[in-house]
């Protein structure tokens, strides 16, 4: 069960204190709503009623209806509203899968590396992940590709390769602004074709799911499997065409803007094998390190 504190001017509440109660003493939880106004509670019992009150100095107290939550639930709530003066809200619960998945996709944008670094593409909490309306890929792809610190690593990367004269660019300001143009068209059309466009059109899921669980085997085949096996909206295991698509289509557009001297078969399949051995390494670090460093993930994947 999760939500997200506002007051009624629609702002988030931060240092909220969120009380769950039910039937049995061990129902009894706290928890103190984030940085986003956000709050969840894991591992509740199913089949069980609950109720929850907000707390916050400054503003009125507000309580729940009753709560009952069936077996495997995964429940939002919606309405969790502050008011200065006397005023009673009451809870709505987000019922369909769209819904679920807009929540799912906001509390995923809150996840990042050391609380600075974007992670947006990683859902620790496999189990109850439902799929991506296409809306939401597209807007995913887009979050990750314009957020400053993504910009950032464009600029220090097109610093890398004017150092290392690659590709094969004027040196000098002129120089360092076609390799900035290069990687941001590399980056941009990657993540929008391999996470937006193919997955959208073949219906399939561009995040990676986190185990977490199990042998250190099972989690390493699953890490090192995911650039070429993904789970479809419909749940089941298929090939990942939309990264490998994504993958060489991008390496393939690359040809239109990189220089002369660098086009051919060759940039478009070191291109792709890079990319491919790239995401690996990515998907082996998100399975056994990058979760550590993820403040928001921290019990999601309970």
């Amino acid at each position: 069960m999760s939500g997200t504190v506002f007051d009624a001017y629609g702002d988030v509440v931060s240092g909220a204190v969120v009380t769950l109660e039910g039937a049995l003493p061990a129902d009894h939880r706290q928890a103190v709503a984030n940085d986003t106004g956000g709050f969840a509670f894991e591992g509740l019992r199913g089949n069980a009623s609950y109720r929850i009150t907000v707390s916050h100095e400054g503003f009125v107290t507000w309580t729940s209806a009753e709560i009952v939550l069936a077996p495997g639930q995964y429940l939002f709530l919606k309405g969790v509203e502050l008011k200065i003066e006397g005023e009673q809200t009451s809870v709505t619960v987000y019922g369909s899968t769209d819904q679920i998945a807009v929540e799912q996709v906001h509390m995923e944008e809150q996840q990042r590396v050391f609380g600075f670094i974007p992670n947006f593409y990683v859902v620790y909490d496999s189990k109850n992940a439902v799929p991506l309306t296409t809306k939401l890929k597209f807007k995913l792809a887009l979050r990750v590709s314009t957020d400053p610190v993504s910009m950032a690593g464009v600029l220090f990367m097109a610093s890398v390769k004017q150092a290392a004269n690659t590709p094969d660019y004027v040196q000098g300001a002129k120089g360092y602004g076609q390799r900035v143009g290069a990687i941001s068209a590399d980056s941009f059309s990657d993540i929008l074709i391999g996470g937006a466009v193919l997955p959208s059109l073949l219906h399939q899921d561009p995040r990676y799911f986190y185990q977490g669980t199990g042998t250190t085997n099972s989690r390493l085949r699953h890490a090192l499997s995911s650039p070429f096996i993904c789970k479809g909206d419909n749940g089941r295991l298929q090939p990942n065409y939309s990264s490998m698509g994504g993958d060489l289509a991008s390496s393939a557009l690359s040809n239109t803007y990189y220089p002369q001297s660098n086009r051919g078969a060759g940039l478009v399949f070191d291109n792709f094998a890079i990319g491919t051995v790239e995401r690996m390494v990515s998907d082996f670090t998100q399975e056994f390190i990058i979760r550590k460093f993820t403040p928001a993930a921290k019990g999601s994947d309970k």
